[in-house]
């Protein structure tokens, strides 16, 4: 063959490879997809809640008067046992600081009525030497008259004078013991704090003098006043409950709380412990609240509460308010065909997925029924052993070309 001809075999050759080079480079390259082989299970439909843990009964242990209440010694867990264990001891509070005004004025009823009693008690002493001198008057009329000395008419006279001097006694010391009181009375006025609580003394301080008791067996759950001071009638001091009395309380959506009914399963799940725990729907309120989310929104909120089912070892590191999170279970089916929620998508209004066959992403239509946050019930459009496409990239379409990551 001629050198020309060869040259130009070489030309066409290196152009063709070019072009095969080219083309083979613009080619598209099958697209990376995670998959998952449809199968049959079980499906729970549930509702996701977080909430809190508290005592059901929790009894809050009040000043019953207005006064001075002691430190309460009393600890948090500390174990209490009702009409025994005393929580709080406190006395009758002290009187305020009298001004110079008021105190002149009080001392002048102390000396008038220190007066009023020295008066009462010589007006006692007078009676009582009059009721000396008239009974032994009577006792010498006595004699007379049994002598036939004297009348009838003047013995009967000196009986009522000592009925009658006897009467003023009574009298007088009446009267003594009333401005003996008003006396009491009139220095309790003039008494200031210190006094009271020199005459209280250490003794008294040790005593219980007014005896606050815990009103059921449980524990010390809170200690809301701790230090001495006046306190007022009424004043929260203590809350006592029952630990082993412990229910969960969980905010749901109304819309989600109207799905829930009592005696539904439910899970307590991140809590802090390693397992799981069981618990069933007591109660959902009757009652909703408004509550702004984390976003600004209002929500209308409603309580359901949970009634531990399990053994109580699992939970009795929980306490009152304690954070936990729950799933209600409010269905389940059995034995059914269920794909995971993330290979789902809307087409035209249309619930499909893509299926892989023989490498090549194929849109399937399909009906769902049920479905919870991971998985979906499928009742049409796929069978058991099918392959989908899971987490599905805008750039997968219909006819494209895919492999396994």
């Amino acid at each position: 063959m001629k050198l020309p001809a060869i040259k130009i075999l070489i030309k066409w050759g290196l152009t063709l490879s070019a072009f095969g080079l080219l083309f083979y480079a613009f080619l598209p390259e099958p697209i990376r997809i995670d998959v998952h082989v449809v199968e049959r299970g079980d499906l729970a439909v549930t509702l996701e809640g977080e909430g809190k843990t508290r005592i059901h009964d929790v009894y809050t242990v009040s000043a019953p008067v207005e006064g001075r209440v002691t430190r309460i010694e009393r600890e948090p867990g500390d174990t209490v046992t009702a009409g025994v264990s005393v929580i709080a001891n406190m006395y009758p509070a002290n009187p305020q600081f009298l001004d110079k005004r008021s105190e002149t004025q009080a001392r002048a009823e102390v000396e008038g009525a220190t007066a009023a009693l020295s008066l009462a008690n010589a007006r006692v002493r007078q009676v009582q030497a009059q009721l000396e001198f008239d009974l032994a008057e009577l006792k010498r009329n006595r004699a007379l008259y049994e002598k036939n000395s004297l009348s009838k008419a003047a013995f009967e006279r000196s009986e009522l004078s000592l009925k009658t001097r006897q009467a003023e006694l009574e009298t007088a010391q009446s009267n003594q013991k009333v401005m003996t009181a008003n006396l009491e009375s009139a220095k309790v006025r003039l008494m200031q704090p210190n006094s009271i609580d020199e005459r209280r003394g250490t003794k008294a301080e040790d005593s219980c003098h007014i005896c606050l008791y815990s009103p059921v067996n449980g524990q010390v759950l809170r200690i809301l006043h701790k230090s001495e001071s006046i306190v007022a009638v009424g004043t929260p001091l203590v809350e006592i409950g029952n630990p082993n009395d412990l229910e969960v309380i969980i905010e749901m959506l109304s819309t989600n709380a109207v799905k829930v009914e009592v005696g539904d399963r439910a899970i307590i799940k991140r809590w802090g412990g390693q397992t799981d725990l069981e618990a069933k729907v007591r109660m959902v309120e009757p009652s909703g609240f408004t509550k702004i989310s984390a976003l600004g929104v209002e929500e209308q909120r409603v309580n359901v509460l949970l009634s531990f089912t399990g053994d109580a070892k699992n939970w009795k590191s929980l306490g009152d308010a304690f954070r936990v999170e729950a799933e209600i279970i409010i269905e389940q089916a059995t034995d059914v065909i269920q794909v995971p929620l993330s290979a789902v998508f809307r087409n035209n209004e249309i619930w499909s997925v893509f299926k892989v066959i023989d490498d090549t992403a194929i849109l399937q239509p399909v009906v769902i029924n049920r479905r919870n946050e991971r998985y979906v019930e499928i009742i049409g459009g796929l069978a058991v052993g099918d392959t989908i496409i899971i987490h599905p990239s805008n750039s997968i379409a219909n006819d494209v070309s895919v492999v396994l990551r």
